[in-house]
């Protein structure tokens, strides 16, 4: 069976394997979508698929929107081609539940595709009311954009000068409002793509090639809003164990392609059942009752808070423990390092004990049950094909917010006692054990892709796993790390470098007073295979 129109026609083959279909009536649906669209998505990959694309179905299933989604490419208009219209937009998502059981829904949301030149009409329509984007953080920047400056909105390449250019169409249109929502796991989202939008229409003013008052109209709230979000559904790549179910199912063509630009994208999409989406509610031209299909809409404040209570406390702080300590110990899987007692111990120290004291509480959302969802329902989850391989990368620009701003709390309140952290300098000299690019069996292990690689061996390079010959890693003839693991003065010199550097740990660490303690633990760890666990298994005892 083939995943398009004419395969679809066939319910009761659907039905009959578990698929929950599209209860509303498309072909009405495509044809007022396309007399007036309301919301255009960028960047329609899998957490757009997986999230709002779904959430859009359950209204129009309900009967609440009569108008469904446009989708827009601008990195890689092959997918498209490829994945989009062969399946007449449709597109199959796979809920991977933590019980073991799968959901398998056909998601008919999205009516239409085009690259951005596509467009142009839709952007000038009283009708659309949103222009949202999933396109990654780095999507926003405006560099080597100095062609785009020059030529003007209608001869723009960049992505964000494309969208600068659509944004210029509208207000020639009438000043028509709109709100650009940054649905990408960011803080302050919106602002990224405000300023790249402001930059944009700035320059094409500067430069005569924009009337004048397109900057007034880009930077007026009430015409063109940026809404903050705080976005979270764990959506890995397709997997193939997800494939092999639809497959058996009787599915063809659901294989993933990979585009010239080795772009990953299949017909499906797997994801986790948990989901989050906090919004700052300002949509000048209006918005369909979202609300209704689960997202939740606030102020500013309130999206800034949840986005802090999840990346500072509550998910990603553990993410990274789990992902320091798996590449340390071996484990390729997320969920099977929540079998283990040590590292599960570690996390409900650092999330409950150490964390839950200085969140800081959204209300919208609640922390401590946020946390619970994390450690018995995500983490878990069998299905989730994670891996703290892939999480470790990248972790020298991710520890000053996931931990250094809890560290500054405590820090800055008289009711918070430094002495409690164990868990989080653990989590610190982890990472520093595991830069050492050996695992707690002494084996060599490839490091995931860093930006401060460099910098972090040089800074490392005179200490050597004790009691572990491993010729191949030694670098040169001084070795100062004592084998029986007491902590030395040339251990702290040599880590001095790094721990009073607030670029990486958002504090000196020595000023904070815990470089004593993640020295201990580092040295304890990097006395010799073994030494990883035995630290982990002790502060679990509570000896640490």
């Amino acid at each position: 069976m083939e995943l398009n129109e004419a395969g679809l026609r066939e319910r009761t083959w659907w039905t009959k394997r578990g698929y929950k279909l599209p209860e509303f009536d498309r072909k009405a649906v495509r044809e007022a979508t396309g007399r007036g669209p309301v919301w255009v998505h960028f960047g329609a990959g899998n957490i757009f698929r997986a999230f709002p694309a779904r959430a859009v179905q359950e209204l129009l299933d309900q009967g609440i929107m009569d108008r469904g989604l446009v989708a827009a490419e601008g990195y890689d208009t092959e997918i498209l081609e490829r994945v989009n219209r062969p399946h007449d937009e449709y597109s199959v998502l796979v809920t991977l539940k933590a019980d073991g059981t799968v959901e398998k829904t056909v998601v008919g949301s999205v009516l239409a595709s085009y690259g951005l030149d596509g467009l142009k009409e839709i952007f000038t329509m009283d009708s659309l009311q949103i222009a949202s984007f999933t396109i990654t953080e780095k999507g926003y920047g405006v560099f080597g954009a100095e062609e785009d400056f020059k030529n003007g909105p209608d001869r723009a390449k960049t992505y964000m000068g494309q969208v600068a250019g659509l944004l210029y169409r509208r207000f020639l249109a009438g000043r028509k409002p709109i709100a650009m929502v940054s649905m990408d796991n960011c803080s302050h989202n919106g602002d990224r793509l405000l300023e790249a939008m402001e930059t944009f229409a700035g320059k094409w003013c500067e430069n005569g090639l924009a009337d004048r008052g397109f900057l007034e109209y880009v930077t007026d709230r009430s015409r063109v809003a940026f809404p903050w979000t705080m976005i979270d559904k764990i959506t890995p790549r397709p997997g193939q164990d997800v494939l092999k179910i639809l497959e058996e199912d009787g599915l063809t063509g659901m294989e993933p392609v990979v585009t010239a630009k080795n772009t990953y994208a299949a017909p499906f999409v797997n994801a986790e059942e948990c989901e989050y989406l906090v919004i700052e509610d300002d949509f000048p031209n209006g918005r369909p009752a979202l609300e209704k299909a689960g997202f939740l809409f606030t102020d500013r404040e309130t999206v800034e808070k949840a986005e802090k209570m999840k990346v500072c406390t509550c998910l990603n702080p553990l993410h990274t423990a789990l992902a320091v300590f798996g590449c340390l110990l071996g484990y390729k899987k997320i969920s099977e390092e929540m079998k283990d007692r040590d590292l599960v111990s570690l996390l409900r120290r650092i999330g409950y004990e150490e964390g839950l004291p200085a969140v800081t509480d959204p209300g919208i959302l609640d922390p401590r049950e946020f946390l619970d969802t994390v450690l018995t329902v995500r983490f878990p989850n069998p299905f989730l094909p994670d891996s703290p391989q892939r999480i470790a990368t990248d972790t020298s620009q991710k520890l000053s917010v996931r931990f250094g701003e809890t560290i500054k709390a405590y820090m800055a309140s008289p009711d918070l006692d430094m002495d409690r952290l164990r868990g989080i300098p653990l989590v610190l000299a982890g990472w520093l054990r595991y830069r050492m690019a050996v695992d707690d069996d002494g084996r060599l292990m490839e490091l995931s892709p860093d930006p401060m690689a460099e910098r972090l061996g040089r800074r490392l390079e005179r200490i050597q796993l004790g009691g572990c010959l491993q010729m191949e890693h030694i670098r040169g003839s001084e070795h100062v790390l004592r084998p029986e693991g007491v902590p030395g003065p040339e251990i702290r010199e040599a880590l001095r470098p790094v721990l009073s550097d607030a670029a990486v740990f958002g504090v000196d660490l020595f000023k904070a007073g815990l470089a004593d303690r993640v020295t201990e633990y580092f040295t304890e760890m990097a006395a010799g295979p073994g030494m990883v666990r035995r630290t982990l298994h002790a502060l679990g005892k509570g000896e640490k």
